[in-house]
């Protein structure tokens, strides 16, 4: 769970709706449904228009990542691989075959069963580094995909205002009426602004940010895995490995043999 999403969304949200409402604004007053079909539906429909199918859909599931964060854990990552280097020393590289079952990261399991299968290094780091590649514009295309709605709400929040102007301007002669419109007009400009930029923008931002953690852990894991298929020592693995471990916590692991 990353608490510091789920601290800033509710911080957010109560400091804007929450300070209307101490100010004697009601809450009926904040709930529009017309301006929220408007703002939102004109925003959704703008995105995918905007934006290619599966870019909208790893969009769509890296909110997981926002709210209960990455699996990766440098460091767990990097003492599995210290440990297999130790016993790729011990009992050969064949032997590692054993433990690939129990690997639960895919991107390690394929690693290993690569490395084990006799694969050329440099055509295992190539493969490897791609699929990598591929990884990190998928993850910032997704993004870009919630900057982008972060950019269309306060726009389609404008066109809402001046619909509700409109309906106002028109129902002049009926004063009961013009509550409503004007009610329309200025709640669809705060649901733009209000969703831009407390929620779908952090959001891009913070799905990039987290990205960042799986992008290090998989660097981790291609030079963990050809140092082992180097016949490189331990001790040495995991002094290299020290390097992406850099700022994600203490290194708690201790020596090997």
């Amino acid at each position: 769970m990353d608490i510091t999403s789920l601290i800033g969304i509710t911080l957010g949200l109560l400091a804007v709706f929450g300070g209307a409402i101490l100010e004697g604004l009601p809450i009926s007053a904040i709930v529009q449904p017309t301006a929220f079909i408007i703002v939102f539906g004109g925003a959704v429909g703008a995105i995918m228009l905007q934006s290619p199918q599966t870019d909208i859909i790893n969009a769509v599931k890296g909110l997981g990542t926002i709210f209960l964060g990455t699996k990766e854990k440098p460091q767990d990552i990097s003492k599995l691989l210290v440990s297999l280097a130790l016993k790729a020393r011990k009992e050969g590289i064949l032997a590692l075959q054993k433990d690939i079952a129990e690997i639960s990261d895919p991107f390690l399991k394929k690693a290993l069963e690569l490395m084990t299968d006799g694969t050329d290094p440099q055509l295992l780091r190539d493969l490897l580094e791609m699929e990598l590649g591929f990884f990190e514009e998928d993850v910032t295309n997704a993004g870009k995909v919630w900057e982008g709605f972060g950019a269309y709400t306060p726009t389609v929040g404008i066109i809402g205002a001046v619909l509700g102007l409109i309906h106002v301007m028109q129902n002049l002669n009926d004063p009961s009426k013009l509550g409503g419109g004007i009610a329309v007009a200025f709640v669809a400009t705060v649901y733009g602004v209000a969703g831009a930029n407390l929620l779908f923008i952090p959001f891009g931002g913070k799905l990039k940010g987290n990205s960042r953690n799986t992008i290090h852990a998989r660097a981790m894991i291609i030079e963990g895995v050809l140092s082992i298929q180097a016949g490189e020592s331990p001790n040495f693995i995991q002094e290299k490995l020290k390097v992406f471990t850099h700022g994600h916590g203490p290194d708690d692991h201790g020596k090997s043999e």
